[in-house]
């Protein structure tokens, strides 16, 4: 199990068209913390999110073929405007399903970029089983949120920015959702400093993956609607990515609703960015323990920041 060639080539794959982010110091959040407190503002890449590095590797690792075919994707958020834009870049045709339940602002940023829009009834999953389903009759091209090798790299170049940044890092705190983006910058880091703490932050509404790793296996896992619908669903059974977390995560950081809705405000007011849920998860994470890392250097990825202001205000009212 080793993604750090694969990472290696993705960054170059990749670099010419993605936002090298900042790794910023939070004078405020390090005083609350009594830790040095960083934050990689993945929320300003490229649609908005981490969501478009891993579609344009897995994207311009297509053929030409593959590429004249088009790609589809299942998404109600983030990984489809990824892909949607990746799709734009590289001239092929991007199809993405999305259930009724997805909201029209999110549908709309997606179409945004160019990509078809198909509704289906049901949930998340029957969009992603019929998407499967299309690009298996018709030879098009899945493209997973995370459970594929080359999404996966696409996210672990955030780790290597990460080392180029700040070569003695202490403990990295990161949403886990699928596992993809974690797994990916974990490999990495874990690589070339094999004494850095991973700490994978996630709803208590929503530990799919934390029970799975908990239980050795993957499981379904049942869950409550949360703040942080980027990192909500269940692990695909087979997904690559268990093994990385299973592996490179040294602890878990379960966080509540409040706690998330409270990051959301605070990291408005410490450093003035307007995040949504599954950013606020981390941070929620490194609220609820920082103060275990005090006089460490400690990186918060910020994975994004895709959340209508309205709904914004109305969590951190």
């Amino acid at each position: 199990m080793n993604l750090v060639n694969d990472i290696l080539i993705a960054e170059k794959r990749i670099k010419n068209h993605i936002n090298h982010t900042a790794f910023d110091y939070s004078m405020k959040l390090s005083q609350i913390t009594g830790a040095q407190v960083y934050l990689k503002c993945e929320h300003q890449q490229r649609t908005g999110s981490f969501k478009f590095r891993g579609a344009m590797n897995k994207i311009l690792s297509l053929n030409s073929e593959q590429l004249s075919k088009g790609v589809i994707a299942a998404s109600t958020g983030n990984h489809g405007q990824g892909v949607a834009l990746a799709g734009k870049i590289c001239n092929s045709p991007v199809t993405v399903y999305v259930p009724q339940t997805a909201s029209k602002l999110k549908v709309d940023a997606i179409k945004s970029w160019g990509a078809q829009i198909l509704t289906v009834d049901g949930d998340c999953l029957a969009a992603e089983i019929i998407a499967r389903d299309k690009a298996n009759k018709t030879g098009m091209t899945f493209i997973s949120p995370y459970n594929d090798q080359e999404v996966m790299a696409g996210q672990g170049t955030i780790g290597i920015e990460i080392a180029q940044q700040c070569q003695d890092l202490d403990v990295l705190f990161c949403v886990v959702g699928g596992g993809g983006l974690i797994g990916g910058i974990a490999s990495y880091l874990k690589h070339v400093n094999p004494k850095i703490k991973i700490i994978a932050c996630c709803p208590q509404n929503a530990p799919a993956m934390y029970e799975c790793v908990k239980a050795g296996k993957i499981i379904d896992v049942p869950e409550l609607p949360t703040i942080s619908d980027a990192t909500a669903g269940g692990v695909e059974p087979g997904s690559i990515t268990f093994e990385y977390c299973r592996d490179l995560i040294d602890d878990y950081v379960l966080v509540s609703e409040d706690e998330i809705a409270n990051a959301m405000k605070t990291l408005a007011q410490t450093d003035s960015w307007m995040v949504e849920g599954a950013a606020a998860t981390t941070v929620a994470g490194l609220l609820k323990v920082g103060e275990q890392y005090k006089n460490k250097k400690v990186v918060v990825v910020l994975s994004g920041r895709n959340i209508a202001l309205d709904k914004f205000l109305d969590i951190v009212k």
